[in-house]
């Protein structure tokens, strides 16, 4: 448990550091011009197109280093036109509401607002070759940032099921300081045995902060499978998003998907605090593997990014109706928080490095990870069949440990197991790399609300069934995961008062140590 206890540590320390972020005041500023959307042509009445006025104060505010501030009161109606805006200063909506219009779009991928670093990018030419845990990179840098490293030569995340595809570039981000040292809690994961590109990018000094405003999608009806920006774009580090709040409309029988209203990427030290996000109607369309498949949607998209954090955000609509796609998605980024949230989802695509939910409720689509590291789960209420399911489609991994403490599980009524850990892997698909199950699961009060499932004789397991075929030695899975080494628990209690068993399939875990003290 020693290795287990350190990790937590460091991912305790990651969390804290972007709380007291998080929690601190903005950079005090005392600019010597504030600019207004009116200034520049803006009517603020709900109907006239405000789209290129505040596109024009926006530029005059990044020229003049002003913050821009909206009127009290108005309706700013943004239209369809191909045009985004660069936010470079804090930016205050106030109690303003801005209607987005997505009905008659020029550009569907083009986002309404892009807030801006003026720092630029350094390629890193002589970074020739990395290796997994390296812990500092022989570069002269300006100072500390984010390096964004490829290798395109090697594929990792190879999906499977219907939408399988062929995987993505091995690639992945980093903080270092000016020295080069790496940061732990932003390990290298990967080998590179050559780099097909290197970036660094500096971390912005002072923060920039958007505040307030009531954001309302008229969402599209087009019948398309071309996923849709028409929001925030963030690509700058130390960025707070304060008590924004974003409704979508108009959604009808058929529509596109949409990448998300807050859409985060490149970046690191972001915080989104008391921010209400919406639910998305989904759609479907044509399988790679035959068939209809659901289209994913999201209201909040993470890409690439560190130090990431949600804290006492919420949703408009019913964090259970299953009418709405779960609202959050993520890829390839490292140490994510939600704290004090209440939203239908939390999920890790094409993998996440260390993080934690705490004070907080998950809805119907529950906590779905992809990766390793640490990550943590306290004092936080899952309405799902599974505490935390491992996505199957991206071989039910997790390199790494899960720690669980004072939590309660809500699974829906059924004839079904519920689980604290589920996933599926037949071991017969390459996902681009080794499948782990957590090496050590820590669960320290948990409390499993089972009634529905106790009159089916149902009882709650550790593990689901991740390998409905492997019931004996057969040595026929090429690809099979690694098995978790140990699990301790203590304080777990089920309505049923039966005994938390360890699987549907025993064989499968019987190498598994369990301690109950």
């Amino acid at each position: 448990m020693a290795t287990l206890r350190i990790q937590t540590q460091w991912l305790v320390l990651a969390m804290l550091s972007v709380i007291q972020f998080c929690a601190a005041d903005p950079v005090p500023r005392q600019p010597s011009l504030v600019v207004t959307y009116e200034e520049f042509g803006a009517k603020g009445d709900g109907k006239t197109d405000d789209f290129a006025a505040l596109a024009k104060a926006h530029a005059h505010a990044n020229e003049q280093g002003a913050s821009v501030r909206a009127r009290d009161g108005a309706t700013y109606y943004i239209g369809g036109a191909k045009r985004t805006i660069p936010i470079q200063t804090d930016t205050n909506f106030g109690n303003a509401e801005f209607l987005i219009d997505d009905t008659k779009l020029e550009n569907h991928s083009a986002h309404v607002f892009r807030v801006s670093t003026r720092l630029k990018p350094t390629k890193l030419p002589s970074l020739k070759s990395l290796s997994k845990g390296q812990s500092a990179i022989n570069e002269e840098l300006p100072g500390p940032g984010l390096v964004f490293v490829t290798d395109t030569s090697i594929r990792r995340f190879i999906r499977r099921g219907k939408n399988r595809n062929n995987g993505s570039p091995q690639n992945e981000v980093f903080l270092v300081d000016k020295t080069g040292k790496v940061d732990p809690r932003t390990p290298i994961i990967w080998d590179y045995p050559k780099v097909s590109s290197a970036e660094f990018l500096p971390i912005d000094d002072t923060r920039l902060t958007l505040r307030g405003g009531t954001f309302t999608t008229i969402a599209s009806t087009r019948e398309t499978t071309s996923y849709h920006g028409r929001g925030i774009l963030v690509e700058r580090s130390n960025v707070a998003i304060d008590g924004l709040t974003h409704f979508v409309k108009g959604e009808g029988e058929t529509g596109p998907p949409y990448s998300g209203f807050i859409r985060i990427s490149r970046c690191s030290n972001v915080i989104l605090k008391d921010v209400v996000l919406t639910g998305r109607k989904f759609y479907s369309k044509d399988s790679a593997a035959g068939g209809r498949v659901s289209m994913g949607t999201y209201d909040i998209n993470i890409d690439r990014s560190t130090n990431v954090a949600l804290i006492n955000c919420t949703q408009s609509n019913d964090i259970m109706d299953r009418s709405r796609w779960g609202i959050m998605g993520s890829n390839f980024c490292k140490n994510l928080l939600l704290d004090g949230c209440n939203l239908s989802r939390f999920d890790a695509h094409q993998g996440v490095t260390n993080g934690a939910i705490r004070n907080s409720t998950i809805g119907y689509m529950g906590i779905k990870l992809t990766g390793g590291g640490t990550f943590e789960v306290e004092n936080t209420t899952v309405n799902s069949r599974d505490l935390i399911s491992l996505r199957s489609d991206y071989g039910s991994t997790w390199d790494g440990d899960l720690v669980i403490k004072n939590c309660r599980l809500n699974p829906p009524p059924g004839n079904y197991t519920p689980t604290i850990l589920s996933g599926q892997n037949d071991g017969q698909h390459d996902f681009g790399y080794p499948c782990h199950l957590p090496r050590e699961i820590l669960i320290d009060g948990l409390d499993i609300q089972d009634a529905g499932q106790a009159d089916h004789g149902r009882t709650p397991a550790i593990f689901a069934d991740f390998n409905s075929k492997l019931t004996h030695e057969d040595g026929t899975a090429p690809h099979a995961p690694t098995i978790t080494r140990e699990v301790k628990y203590r304080r777990v209690s089920t309505a049923s008062g039966e005994p938390l068993r360890l699987s549907d399939n025993p064989f499968m875990f019987r190498n598994v140590r369990i301690t109950t003290k």
